[in-house]
């Protein structure tokens, strides 16, 4: 009977998941038809509300604002528009933390979230899935002994939205083969859904090893020494 009931939750438990995900979301989206008169809704045509619609209307959206924008003068309309906001005190330092932060990680040419790596946390000889975020700039990288240093996030288990920020020496990260997608569920599952194994080709068929992706050099422990070596008189 045991074994029937596991199968049973192995079944619904990520369908169930999924659907609630998807229902929030577009319970999410749907409430885009706010910013629409009462006269445009869908219940005044149809008589009931449609899920779904607030979905295609920020689709629309999103992508008329991308047509604008794609141009001289949607480039000068955001320039006036990021200096009129820059210009309020506490929308100032909201907005430009916001926008850094998507312009890092939805700019197809940013190098965020684009690598997986393993790292040695939280103590030399234990090893964690990390993503590379970037590398040390300004004055950090100025004061780092080591100029070769990546920035990296270690996301926790199973919520992957919090996590720790480091900045390793590139030698001691491993770049992996696998995709970030990859790695993220296999964060998420507490390593149950283990990804492919991509790196399984070997002789002269094995693809030559990525750039940057090295063996982390070994930890060696300090040897402590006393200040004031005892005398063997004493």
């Amino acid at each position: 009977m045991r074994k029937y009931i596991v199968t049973g939750l192995l079944i619904w438990v990520p369908l169930v998941i999924t659907i609630w995900v998807l229902n929030l979301i577009v319970t999410t989206m749907d409430q885009t038809l706010q910013l629409l008169p009462e006269r445009w809704h869908p219940h005044t045509f149809f008589g009931r509300d449609i899920p779904g619609v607030g979905v295609v209307l920020t689709l629309v959206v999103l992508i008329i604002t991308g047509l604008l924008l794609r141009n001289i003068i949607g480039e000068r309309l955001v320039l006036y528009w990021e200096a009129l906001l820059g210009r309020i005190p506490i929308v100032r330092s909201i907005y430009s933390s916001v926008k850094q932060v998507s312009d890092t990680i939805l700019s197809p040419n940013g190098q965020a979230f684009r690598k997986a790596l393993l790292v040695q946390y939280p103590r030399a000889g234990s090893w964690t899935i990390a993503f590379q975020t970037g590398t040390p700039a300004g004055e950090i990288r100025r004061r780092l002994v080591d100029s070769d240093m990546v920035s990296v996030y270690v996301p926790t288990t199973p919520n992957p939205t919090s996590g720790f920020f480091l900045m390793l020496p590139r030698a001691d990260v491993v770049e992996l083969d696998m995709s970030v997608d990859e790695a993220l569920k296999y964060v998420v599952s507490m390593g149950t859904v283990a990804p492919g194994d991509r790196g399984a080709v070997t002789g002269a068929g094995a693809p030559p090893p990525r750039r940057g992706a090295r063996a982390a050099r070994p930890f060696v422990r300090p040897v402590l020494r006393p200040l004031h070596p005892l005398s063997e008189n004493s």
